[in-house]
């Protein structure tokens, strides 16, 4: 059977493709902006049918109704990472959080650690030979539809076509949605004076040739304005926003002193807004992969002079960070941060950077600490954090002892605060 017969026999309505899923079922949604909101809204619309059905995915950008207190006897969300949407259902016991690195998701579901029923999918339109693309959400959702016994997708024209590894043919869909629906978009952030100061810092430590990793957030947004004099940059990351187009566009980055995937841009999912979705739509300097292979350290590490920049809620005076919870309450979650800190602290002329606001609660908590709260999760250990940076500078933790970290982490602090980190300093470690 040609794949267009295929295509025609497998088309339906969202509220038809989610009765094939059972009480009981694990399913497994897309990632991030790439959800399908359209089949979602038809599951918890289809809710009295439901019993116990296990709603597994990483950041949730949508309204995840399946989490609100009402549909807890149907739905059972199982977090990878905690979000605005899910938080509040974690901490009231209505949802759970799984720890992981992101690099190791996909085999969960490969490996049948978490068996997948279902996958929901937002997917392009299918190109001549019947392949469509995951578009900005290749990271989790692929290796997860590769493992499921259903596959259901959302097929829309404005799912940009990426490139790489990252096409599903039309014959592993078993339930086809076509719809108009678009990536959800999620607009830059605004830039503080502290942002810049800290972008100013952290843009020091990246030289020419480097091959970046950066997150989203103002910060981040705030460093790629300060980059502007660099020249040819690289990309491996696992996602990018708009700041990285500019820059391309600016030609800073042009991924061509990459000893690795030379030339290409190297990522596993987007979020940003139509103008970066537009850049990334069939554009071969863009390579995606499942983040099994991005974030996979051995893998970042091939790339020399790789630069890794992530934030934190909470450094000790050591140099362990945490940055995903608030105590014993979840936050976030591990994410790709050890995979990418760990990846570059390998790479030769790697430098891994953490970079944040050096306070909390409107100024009144030291994101820096003598020690982390009782709970606290230490998402990076000491041994691969290269440099700290706040407003207030730059730390160098390379081959430092304990005192010399610490010396180094309380003169980046806010100065209301040094005073008495030197004491608490002295008391714990009789200095």
């Amino acid at each position: 059977m040609q794949w267009e017969e295929l295509y025609k026999e497998r088309l339906t309505t969202a509220q038809k493709a989610v009765t094939h899923i059972k009480s009981g079922d694990r399913v497994v949604v897309g990632h991030a902006s790439g959800s399908p909101e359209v089949v979602l809204k038809a599951m918890v619309e289809n809710k009295d049918a439901y019993e116990n059905v296990e709603i597994v995915h990483m950041v949730a950008m949508g309204p995840s109704e399946y989490c609100l207190p009402e549909n807890s006897a149907h739905f059972v969300h199982n977090s990878l990472f905690a979000g605005g949407t899910s938080r509040k259902a974690i901490h009231e016991g209505r949802a759970c959080f799984t720890a992981s690195h992101f690099s190791q998701i996909p085999r969960l579901f490969t490996e049948k650690i978490l068996p997948v029923d279902v996958t929901l999918c937002m997917v392009s339109t299918p190109d001549e030979h019947g392949y469509c693309s995951f578009g900005i959400s290749v990271d989790y959702t692929k290796p997860a539809a590769e493992s499921s016994k259903i596959v259901i997708a959302e097929v829309t024209p404005h799912m940009p076509r990426t490139l790489g590894d990252a096409f599903i043919h039309v014959s592993k869909i078993d339930h086809i949605i076509e719809c108009d629906s678009k990536p959800i978009v999620l607009n830059p952030p605004k830039i503080s004076e502290t942002d810049e100061k800290i972008g100013g810092y952290s843009a020091e430590l990246i030289e020419d040739g480097a091959c970046l990793q950066l997150g989203i957030g103002a910060v981040p947004d705030s460093i790629l304005g300060f980059l502007k004099d660099k020249k040819d940059l690289g990309i491996h990351t696992e996602m990018f926003s708009d700041g990285v187009v500019d820059l391309v566009n600016e030609g800073v980055i042009t991924c061509g002193r990459k000893n690795f995937h030379t030339n290409k841009m190297v990522a596993t999912f987007f979020m940003g807004t139509e103008k970066l979705y537009r850049f990334v739509h069939n554009n071969p300097i863009v390579e995606m992969f499942t983040v099994d292979y991005t974030n996979n350290p051995a893998i970042i590490a091939r790339n020399d002079k790789m630069v890794s920049v992530n934030s934190t809620l909470q450094i000790d005076l050591t140099g362990q960070a945490c940055s995903e919870s608030i105590g014993h309450k979840q936050f976030s979650g591990t994410g790709g941060q050890a995979d990418f800190i760990r990846g570059a602290a390998w790479s030769k002329g790697g430098r891994s950077i953490l970079a944040f606001h050096s306070t909390a609660a409107k100024g009144t908590l030291s994101r820096i600490v003598p020690c982390l709260d009782e709970g606290a999760i230490v998402t990076t250990t000491r041994t691969d954090i290269h440099f700290v940076v706040t407003e207030y500078g730059i730390a160098d933790l390379r081959g430092k002892s304990v005192p010399q970290r610490a010396k180094e982490l309380i003169n980046i602090a806010h100065p209301d605060f040094r005073a008495d980190l030197k004491k608490d300093f002295a008391r714990i470690y009789n200095q």
